[in-house]
């Protein structure tokens, strides 16, 4: 028997025994787990999306936030039920992981008001936001750098030397103290995590840490100053733009080498965020194994589950499910063993890796599998922006962020064109439009997976 036949008759018997629990009654109501309804955030499908890629609303080639409201219509149709929306706050860099002022929009994409806009569109629909939040580091040019590298005593206006309230916000320290720490070393080969890095600042005798490169400098949470400052900020969001909720980037980095300073800091956080918002929906990026995520899930209730993308990848590309089920099981019973309130945020891929077509040699059978595998197993899907069209990509990271592929290209007025699409193009993706009158697509094979998923319990707190 073919291989991806013996994964589809797994599939085909999922969906007969969900199928068999009959149609759920429908509600908009944000339920708990215990109530056992499908389909309803935090629950449902999540839909990744980096705006710069995604609809441009005024012909300057790049993605804003209007476009992005404008397809809500089309994301409720798909049954999306919360967007996590890559960074959007002022950044020198395209990516804009390297933030410089972190209560604004990037001009490129928008307003303040069109961002309020937005999350109200999106909650008229029932869809939740949830914004990517980068506190493990700031931009070099963010004010609080530019003033904490003025160093650790400064001149006031009446002319007197007094102390630089902005140089803790950041960890220096001299060289001769990183080299007695012995820092400065690759402890073992193939181990980013064991290089330690250092940046000089003309004209000062004392380093700055970045774990992300130099013009990423790390920000010190020994510092109870800034801690609260950004706690602040995170409480303004939910409150004054009115967000749901948080994606943590770089989750673990936020003490280096100190696993358990990181979880209590998550801990901290949430409680913070609770005061504002009890329901807070909190999803960190803890990219290792079940064992080093689990004692995260305290403070970030919700956690990538990257086993899982790779093992389901691995299963289409080799044919078997064994070790896929063994270590789904595997995982959420580590995790069950550390509390019993997590959210199990399952993926296939996202924009740090290659597209689920790249890794399956082209093939888009392979790339339905995949999808089947996904809405099929249990936990709280994220979808990338893209992938159920079948958008390709690889390495270098804006090669896995290009433009969506709305229509043909000579019918798509919003694609943006900040980027020429290398892997992306009208030559090898099917545009949206055309796969809509397509029953046998690739989008609506998704769109039938999530209206299955949306209406079954089995597929969100089923057992294996």
């Amino acid at each position: 028997m073919n291989p991806l036949t013996k994964i589809t008759l797994w599939i085909l018997g999922i969906s007969l025994l969900v199928t068999n629990c009959g149609p759920q009654k429908e509600t908009t109501e944000v339920p708990e787990k215990e109530a056992g309804l499908p389909g309803t955030w935090p629950f449902a499908v999540t839909y990744e999306i980096f705006v710069q890629s995604f609809y441009d609303s005024n012909g300057d080639g790049i993605g804003d936030i209007p476009g992005m409201t404008s397809k809500l219509d089309y994301l409720q149709e798909l049954g999306i039920q919360a967007v996590w929306l890559m960074p959007i706050m002022p950044s020198p860099s395209y990516h804009k992981y390297d933030v410089t002022d972190y209560k604004g929009i990037h001009p490129d994409y928008g307003t303040e008001e069109d961002f309020r806009r937005f999350t109200d569109e999106a909650h008229k629909r029932g869809i939740r936001v949830v914004i990517d939040f980068i506190i493990n580091h700031t931009d070099k040019s963010h004010p609080w750098f530019m003033e904490s590298k003025k160093g650790r005593n400064i001149t006031n206006q009446q002319g007197e030397e007094v102390a630089n309230p902005y140089w803790d916000y950041y960890e220096w320290k001299t060289l001769k103290a990183i080299k007695k720490e012995g820092t400065m070393t690759k402890e073992s080969e193939g181990d980013s995590d064991n290089i330690v890095k250092w940046y000089e600042v003309e004209g000062m005798e004392q380093l700055y840490y970045g774990y992300f490169g130099s013009h990423m400098p790390d920000i010190n949470y020994d510092n109870e100053v800034v801690k609260q400052e950004v706690f602040e900020i995170g409480k303004w969001w939910l409150s004054e733009m009115g967000i749901d909720g948080f994606r943590l980037d770089a989750a673990k980095h936020i003490f280096d080498h100190y696993p358990e300073k990181n979880h209590s800091f998550w801990i901290e956080f949430r409680e913070a965020m609770q005061t504002v918002k009890q329901d807070v929906y909190l999803v960190g990026e803890v990219w290792a194994d079940a064992e080093t995520v689990a004692p995260y899930l305290q403070g970030l209730p919700a956690s990538f589950n990257f086993d899982m993308g790779y093992a389901i990848v691995n299963a289409v590309n080799n044919g078997s499910d064994t070790s896929l089920v063994k270590r789904y099981k595997e995982i959420t019973e580590y995790y069950q063993s550390v509390t019993e309130d997590f959210i199990d945020a399952t993926f296939i891929r996202n924009h740090d890796q290659n597209r689920v077509l790249n890794d399956v040699g082209g093939d888009l059978r392979k790339a339905k599998m995949a999808a089947s595998l996904l809405l099929t197993l249990p936990g709280s899907p994220y979808l990338y922006y893209g992938e159920e069209i079948g958008m390709a990509g690889q390495k270098p990271d804006e090669h896995i962020r290009e433009p969506f592929l709305w229509d043909t290209k000579e019918n798509d007025s919003g694609r943006p064109t900040w980027i020429e699409a290398k892997y992306s193009t009208d030559e090898t993706v099917v545009s949206l439009s055309q796969q809509m009158e397509d029953q046998k697509s690739l989008y609506n094979h998704y769109k039938t997976l999530i209206k299955l998923r949306n209406n079954h319990k089995a597929l969100t707190f089923g057992d294996i």
